[in-house]
C-alpha cells in the first residue's frame, strides 16, 4: 500500500528540538486520523511505553522559539498547550498504542521520512568531511606557494651595498715579535 501522506509533506513536520529529531503531538495526531486530545489520552494510558528519550513535553522556550522560527504558525496552532514531542523511537511505539489500519501506514511513512533524513544528514556529513580535507590540502600548498614566493623575492631583490666604513686602514707591515719562554724570561731578569 502507499503512504497515507508524502514523506516530503512528514519531512517538513520533524523538527530538531534539544538535539533530537521529534514530531509534534498534534501533527501524528493528524496523521494518524485521530484527534490530539485522544493522542494524549492513548499516550497517558500507556505512559510507561514512553520514557523521556521516546517522548518529551516543550517548555514555554521552546515553544516560543519555534513560533519565532516560523516553524510553527502561532501559539494558537498548539491549541493552548504545551506540546508533546516523539522523538523516532516514540513515534514507533504510538503505533503499538493507536492500533488502527490508518495509524500502521501514517507509521510506516514516518519511519521511511526518518530514515531518509538520516541518509541526508550521513550524505551531509560526508561532503563536509570531504571539503574539510580539501581545505586542509588547500592550506597546505598555500604555505608551500608562500615559502616558493618568498623565495623567488629573495632572489629577485638586488643585494644591499655594502656599507663603507668611516676612517682609515693602516697598511704597514706589522711588526714582528718574538715570545720568550719562561727560561728564557728568568735568564734575562
Amino acid at each position: 500500500m502507499d503512504a497515507i501522506v508524502p514523506i516530503e509533506m512528514i519531512e517538513r513536520k520533524i523538527y530538531l528540538i534539544r538535539g533530537q529529531k521529534v514530531m509534534l503531538d498534534k501533527d501524528l495526531a493528524v496523521l494518524y486520523g485521530v484527534k490530539p486530545i485522544r493522542l494524549r489520552e492513548q499516550v497517558k494510558r500507556n505512559i510507561r511505553r514512553f520514557p523521556q528519550d521516546f517522548m518529551f513535553q516543550l517548555d514555554e522556550k521552546e515553544i516560543d522559539i519555534m513560533v519565532s522560527q516560523n516553524a510553527i504558525p502561532s501559539r494558537k496552532y498548539l491549541g493552548g498547550y504545551q506540546p508533546y514531542v516523539f522523538t523516532e523511537q516514540g513515534v514507533a511505539m504510538l503505533a503499538t498504542v493507536l492500533n488502527s489500519e490508518r495509524a500502521i501506514l501514517a507509521n510506516i511513512a514516518i519511519m521511511r521520512a526518518f530514515v531518509k533524513l538520516r541518509e541526508i544528514l550521513s550524505t551531509h556529513k560526508e561532503l563536509a568531511h570531504k571539503l574539510a580535507q580539501i581545505e586542509q590540502k588547500i592550506e597546505r600548498h598555500d604555505e608551500e606557494i608562500k615559502i616558493v614566493f618568498d623565495a623567488i623575492r629573495q632572489l629577485m631583490a638586488e643585494p644591499e651595498p655594502k656599507k663603507k666604513k668611516i676612517g682609515f686602514v693602516v697598511r704597514e707591515r706589522s711588526a714582528q715579535y718574538r715570545t720568550l719562554s719562561r727560561k728564557a724570561v728568568k735568564k734575562v731578569s
